[in-house]
């Protein structure tokens, strides 16, 4: 097999991975933004629950993986399988994930627009200076990281769906009765939507609001 592979579907990745989330002696480590790295993350995490290969899988989230209360269950019982999990402040485009050390897959980010397959790409390298090199990355990142638990028992601020309009409104540069027109709501609510943002972010201002919900993956969509 060519050590730099192009795979152009979902379902292609998928045909070449799945069987390996049927082995219990697979390494996963996973880099991610959110939870759907690829449409089968899901159904390979839950693969793998079901086994004791669990406890040979590390995942590495941005903070945005936690916005979502559904998500946030679904990292608990991860961990609650022996994966191991830790969140790190350090901003994810895309994801990556290794298998057994050897075989690196980066995906592409979502197509805002249908591709000429319909669906994100993926290449897949077992060179191994490539391999090694971005897993020493990994391996930077996940020290500094934080475990699940013990960023879940912080003081997390949890961001509604409206009030990440809201915030997205401030980082628009929007005033705040353009902001308050565009979003259907009175100024008044507007605005004391914008103090419950600050106060929730632990922010002395709007800007550093944004800079703060920027490091948390809170201003992507």
């Amino acid at each position: 097999m060519p050590q730099v592979v192009m795979l152009r579907s979902d379902l292609e990745l998928w045909a070449r991975i799945r069987p390996l989330t049927e082995s219990d002696d697979t390494e996963w480590v996973n880099v991610a933004r959110d939870l759907d790295t690829w449409p089968g993350a899901r159904e390979a995490a839950r693969l793998t629950m079901r086994r004791d290969g669990a406890v040979r899988a590390r995942k590495l989230y941005s903070p945005a993986v936690l916005a979502d209360e559904r998500d946030r269950e679904a990292l608990r019982e991860m961990a609650a399988h022996g994966m191991r999990i830790r969140i790190t402040a350090t901003p994810l485009s895309r994801g990556t994930f290794f298998i057994d050390r050897r075989t690196m897959i980066l995906t592409s980010p979502i197509p805002s627009a249908p591709t000429a397959h319909g669906h994100r790409t993926y290449t897949m390298s077992a060179t191994p200076a490539l391999v090694d090199g971005a897993y020493a990355l990994f391996e930077a990142a996940w020290e500094s990281a934080t475990d699940l638990a013990a960023f879940l028992s912080a003081e997390w601020p949890r961001i509604d769906a409206q009030t990440a309009l809201v915030l997205r409104a401030l980082a628009s540069g929007a005033t705040d009765e353009t902001a308050a027109r565009e979003l259907g709501m009175s100024l008044r609510t507007y605005r004391r939507r914008v103090a419950e943002l600050l106060l929730a972010l632990n922010a002395g201002s709007r800007f550093q609001a944004g800079l703060r919900a920027g490091e948390m993956g809170l201003t992507r969509g």
